[in-house]
């Protein structure tokens, strides 16, 4: 076995697989910037090395796959609070995002994603390319940005707008959890495999013996310790959530539709979403709303490249400072939006995430097709 350890994140060689362990357990294995250089280093070597045949990623700790980016150090870097790391914190993770999802056809190795856990955000950037997504009865998955006055970023505009049917602009909009089921059924993960499963399939790796067909060897094993999921709590509402979130004008729609549900097995439902939503920030779930909206049409190197552009647009924007204060600082869990109602959100606000800020050629991501095909 070979170990390299960086700060943060772990590199294990065994049997041909690089484990990639995200090793900040008491921050539930948040992302860092360092951690995402040593992420992007890692995976140009995974590429280069003919040793490897296929990586998989997984967070120590037990509690988490990742939950994200590191939100504190990204308000220190906003308030001026030391050094001003939020750009390149951003021009990295789209970076890694795009290489990890060109990372099989690039080199023609699978990169496996062990969702078991809390997988939020920067988490499901780092998840989301992956060639075989796990998920099993621990998943917690989100993308809660538009709590703390963001947008769904690492590609969001990407994974959501292809999700099932409504489903990625609900996950989107609502900054809800939902679980392993509930991410199959959205098109966000594509195998499903219970804690002692996948305990097995690790061991099984250790000791497998490899054919010339390595890609085949890995979703043989991966099928092999595969189940089907429980329901999907999720699915039950599905009907409800295509009705109310396809097709409206705007978020005030969408909540006006929930808030009116008739149908009273679903109105309690509906009504809670609506609650959900309402206290997310205004201006952020319109924008939320465009971004997935226009994302189906677009390739993910130019998701990202919006996505960037937003990003930079957000930081002119005091709901991102507010929304994490109240979340992850304070705490108080009392965010004080600007403005503070959707109705007062105007077409212009929401047109300022999307004024192109970089030309084609002086774009922080423009060589992202160059570099990774």
């Amino acid at each position: 076995m070979n170990t390299k350890s960086h700060e943060h994140i772990l590199v294990e060689i065994r049997n041909h697989i690089a484990y990639v362990t995200f090793n900040r357990p008491a921050a539930l294995n948040a992302l860092t910037l360092e951690m995402l250089i040593t992420l992007r280093q890692q995976f140009d070597e995974f590429t280069k090395d003919d040793n490897i045949y296929a990586v998989v990623s997984l967070g120590a700790g037990g509690k988490a796959y990742c939950a994200g980016g590191d939100v504190r150090s990204l308000y220190n870097s906003v308030k001026g609070i030391g050094a001003r790391t939020h750009e390149a914190f951003f021009q990295t993770e789209y970076t890694l995002n795009y290489q990890l999802h060109r990372f099989l056809k690039n080199c023609g190795k699978p990169y496996i994603a062990l969702m078991n856990g809390i997988v939020m955000g920067g988490g499901m950037g780092v998840a989301q390319g992956a060639a075989i997504r796990i998920v099993g009865e621990r998943t917690k998955m989100a993308m809660p940005e538009t709590k703390i006055g963001l947008f769904p970023d690492v590609g969001g505009t990407y994974f959501l707008s292809r999700a099932t049917d409504a489903l990625g602009l609900y996950v989107g909009l609502t900054s809800n959890v939902i679980n392993g089921a509930d991410a199959l059924y959205a098109k966000l993960a594509d195998v499903y495999m219970t804690s002692d499963a996948e305990t097995n399939f690790l061991s099984v790796l250790d000791g497998h013996t490899w054919s010339a067909n390595r890609l085949g060897d890995v979703v043989q094993l991966v099928k092999s310790f595969s189940t089907s999921p429980p329901p999907s709590p999720l699915a039950t509402h599905a009907e409800t959530i295509a009705r109310h979130f396809a097709g409206k004008a705007n978020v005030r729609k969408i909540v006006s539709a929930l808030q009116r549900e008739s149908n009273p097995a679903e109105a309690a439902w509906a009504a809670q979403i609506a609650n959900d939503i309402q206290a997310r920030s205004p201006t952020l779930l319109e924008v939320t709303k465009r971004q997935i909206e226009h994302g189906h049409a677009m390739t993910l190197a130019d998701c990202l490249r919006l996505e960037y552009n937003m990003m930079m647009a957000v930081f002119d924007h005091p709901d991102v400072g507010e929304g994490i204060r109240a979340l992850a600082i304070d705490k108080d869990n009392q965010p004080k939006w600007q403005p503070q109602q959707l109705s007062a959100v105007a077409a212009s606000m929401i047109d300022s995430f999307f004024t192109p800020r970089f030309t084609k050629h002086n774009h922080p991501l423009a060589n992202l097709e160059t570099e990774f095909g």
